[in-house]
């Protein structure tokens, strides 16, 4: 990830075909070990491939896979889903709360 990571940041800097050489550069500047056949490989597969369409094309492969709940239509939509899955995540915290409290550390037949 970190390879493809470096890849994609010397893209957005205007490096439309970024070296094996520009990758490990980029990755050391900041301590990270190179893998260079990791590097082989991901420019292997990118090599002669525009990034923008690739991200267009991997938007669309996400927009189908299932989120474990309603699809949203909007913005609007996601923020009232956020808001209830946070709700539900009180509810539980208060019920866990509850059942430890329930025996206040004195069993029945202590």
């Amino acid at each position: 990830m970190r390879h493809l990571a470096a890849y994609l940041l010397l893209n957005l800097a205007g490096n439309t075909s970024p070296s094996e050489s520009d990758i490990a550069s980029v990755l050391s500047s900041v301590g990270i070990d190179v893998d260079s056949e990791r590097v082989a490989q991901l420019l292997a597969e990118l090599a002669g491939k525009n990034v923008d369409e690739l991200i267009e094309e991997g938007k669309a492969k996400l927009a189908s896979v299932p989120t474990g709940g309603a699809v949203a239509a909007g913005s609007g939509a996601a923020a009232a889903g956020g808001a209830a899955t946070e709700a539900a995540a009180e509810e539980k915290k208060e019920e866990e709360a509850e059942e430890s409290d329930d025996d206040m550390g004195f069993g029945l037949f202590d």
